[in-house]
């Protein structure tokens, strides 16, 4: 068993007793789990520098993680099922968002119960840390990660981090948005690089060494740093950097996938170490984006089968991942990092087995644990913006766009028809930037899709325990002509007030990568060398500019708005040709007829498409029941689905009349 000891720091119950109907009272565990792995097993050959960590008298190598437990007090009045949250960069997701909780961007001590939709059905959830680099407080779960060594000397390599400014900035820290940095080894080094480009596929420049230094702003004036770097011109809004440079002490960033696989196996079946009693019938993950991504590449890597030859996970969730993977198992990676070009692009990107074209190598995320007998039941949703992103469609469109795939069996697909990447609640507001937020020129997409995740949680459940088939992928195909370019979607949506088309021509897109000669073992050649671009396809859209594919809420069939799948940079932060490839837009419809003429909009007005508010609501409420019905939307939420698209009914009519 990997885990060898549990430190439990706090045992208090949960939300001060409440009661959640027949399944009683939660109490949270937090604490810190202890691993030792042994780094020549099989299970564990796949991990990046395992083998370069220091071992014990036993020769395993050792690290820690921490984690939260939510379960009942009485395990008997629960369902037996846990459900893994793969913290988002530190962040706790599972019950906030499955409870329809107010979010909190960064992070809270407090889980907040929302309408307790898990606890009352009796689920426990196990929040494990597993990110290296992220400072580990009791709002951010982390991981302590063995560190790799070479000859005895602290292994060393290059190092590339992203820097996108969104307002002229002197000094930035050499990590991904607020994490550990990786020290320069040598701040006079003669071979670090400084490249810019305008937009994300533009030429690069390099940045003269004698323009920039390691270096920081400081009350003593600019003083050298191993952590910062210091451009005298200032780092430009709009433009993107990268800059590359060699670093010493690598952790081994896999571990924290190993941490994934082996608390959950610990906490299967009841121990005398384990802080919890009872068994668990089943094990499911949440990822959310960044950790959406890592459980593709975690399935990926053939880890859902732990040292003791038993499979781990019987049900995944991966929200937002599009086709992606991440820098989860590389050395100096960065697992916040998912936009430079990296291990985390890098084919396959479907489940099945498929030629890529530009390799020719054939293979499938779901390859490794077919072989092993261990694959799970998954379900992939996304929102629109991961197509327009550029990668989703490869997750079930050939990568050279010739043809629709056939469906993996044990996975689903289903993209929430016109939604954007994260709640509109966790963006910065207009003109208040935080430090990855960039000013958008459209107000934010407001769907919540929320209800739509339970749902699919609800289904992944029932397959798994029950063999009860979800409902089928719904996604946009080339056979239906509902997939198309994201050009052709740019043309055709008319003259809407205030709408800023990005450039279709600097729109992101995933391309061949060249990583040098040591890239199958974790280690990168920088600057990625890039290819040819893998083609990208979006759903089409209807006459008021809404998605046709996917899983569509009565927000989108009975529309009160255009929602876009994406939102153009403002031009204070700089590049208004381009995209926040993350942010949606909300576009709201005159409420009148006159109102629509006096702003030349070609949309129909609310009151020439709806007789009234009580005519809205009975389509929406018939279009909610539509998708129960159909298998995608609960019965029990019909009445919130309802009530937000009231909510936005109203907003119309207050600020359009």
């Amino acid at each position: 068993m990997a885990v060898i000891d549990v430190n439990v720091t706090s045992r208090e119950p949960f939300a001060e007793g409440r009661i959640f109907g027949a399944v009683g009272a939660y109490e949270r565990i937090d604490g810190i789990f202890m691993f030792a792995v042994d780094p020549t097993h099989e299970a564990n050959q796949g991990i990046t520098d395992l083998a370069l960590a220091l071992r014990d008298a036993d020769g395993r190598v050792r690290f820690a993680s921490d984690f939260t437990l939510l379960v009942p007090v009485d395990p008997a009045l629960g369902n037996r099922r846990l459900i893994v949250d793969v913290v988002n960069r530190g962040r706790r997701q599972v019950v906030p968002t499955f409870n329809l909780a107010s979010p909190n961007r960064q992070g809270s001590v407090d889980v907040p119960v929302g309408d307790g939709f898990l606890f009352q059905r009796g689920y426990s959830v196990a929040s494990v840390g597993w990110q290296s680099d992220v400072y580990r407080s009791d709002m951010l779960l982390g991981i302590d990660a063995p560190i790799a060594y070479e000859n005895g000397k602290l292994v060393r390599g290059q190092v590339v981090v992203e820097i996108r400014p969104d307002t002229v900035q002197h000094t930035r820290l050499l990590a991904n948005r607020v994490h550990r940095p990786y020290p320069v080894v040598d701040i006079a080094d003669p071979t670090a690089r400084l490249l810019v480009r305008d937009w994300e596929d533009g030429p690069y420049e390099d940045v003269p060494r004698s323009h920039w230094r390691f270096a920081k702003e400081s009350p003593e004036g600019i003083v050298p740093s191993k952590e910062h770097a210091y451009l005298e011109p200032g780092f430009q809004p709009g433009k993107i950097y990268h800059l590359i440079y060699t670093s010493e002490g690598s952790p081994v960033v896999g571990a924290g996938l190993l941490a994934l696989r082996d608390a959950p196996a610990f906490l299967r079946k009841a121990s005398d170490l384990s802080p919890v009693t009872g068994d668990f019938e089943q094990i499911f993950a949440y990822g959310v984006s960044q950790t959406g991504r890592l459980l593709r590449h975690f399935v990926y890597l053939g880890l859902n089968k732990n040292e003791n030859g038993r499979q781990v996970y019987d049900g995944l969730l991966a929200h937002v991942a599009g086709a992606r993977k991440g820098e989860f198992n590389s050395r100096f990676a960065q697992p916040s990092d998912q936009s430079t070009p990296g291990f985390g692009h890098i084919a396959p990107f479907t489940d099945n087995d498929v030629a890529d074209p530009f390799s020719g190598i054939t293979n499938g995320v779901l390859r490794k644990s077919r072989t092993q007998d261990v694959t799970p039941r998954i379900i992939y949703t996304n929102s629109s913006a991961e197509y327009w992103r550029g990668d989703a469609s490869l997750t079930h469109i050939s990568p050279d766009g010739s043809t629709d795939l056939d469906p993996a069996p044990e996975s689903r697909i289903y993209l929430f028809a016109s939604t954007q990447h994260a709640d509109a609640r966790m963006l910065p507001e207009p003109g208040n930037l935080d430090i990855d937020g960039t000013e958008r020129a459209h107000p934010p997409n407001t769907i919540d899709y929320r209800p739509l995740l339970r749902t699919a949680l609800v289904n992944l459940d029932r397959w798994v325990s029950e063999g009860v088939e979800p409902p089928p992928s719904k996604h946009p195909r080339l056979d239906d002509c509902t997939a198309v370019s994201r050009s052709d979607v740019l043309a055709g949506l008319g003259s809407i007030p205030g709408l800023s088309r990005p450039n279709p021509g600097r729109l992101w897109v995933l391309r061949e990568m060249d990583m040098g000669p040591e890239a199958d073992k974790g280690i990168p050649q920088l600057p990625t060398q890039e290819g040819r671009a893998y083609l990208a396809f979006v759903s089409a859209v209807d006459s008021a500019g809404n998605e046709i594919a996917g899983v569509r809420l009565p927000d989108v069939a009975v529309p009160v708005a255009t929602y876009l799948g994406w939102n153009p940079r403002h031009s204070d932060s700089g590049a208004p040709e381009q995209i926040i490839p993350m942010q949606g837009s909300s576009l709201l419809f005159a409420a009148t007829r006159e109102a629509r003429e006096r702003t030349n909009d070609p949309r129909q007005a609310l009151k020439e498409r709806y007789v009234n508010r009580e005519d809205y609501v009975k389509r929406v409420q018939a279009e909610a029941w539509r998708l129960v019905a159909d298998g995608y939307l609960l019965e029990e939420d019909v009445e919130t689905v309802v009530a937000n698209c009231a909510a936005h009914y109203d907003t119309v009519v207050e600020e359009t009349a």
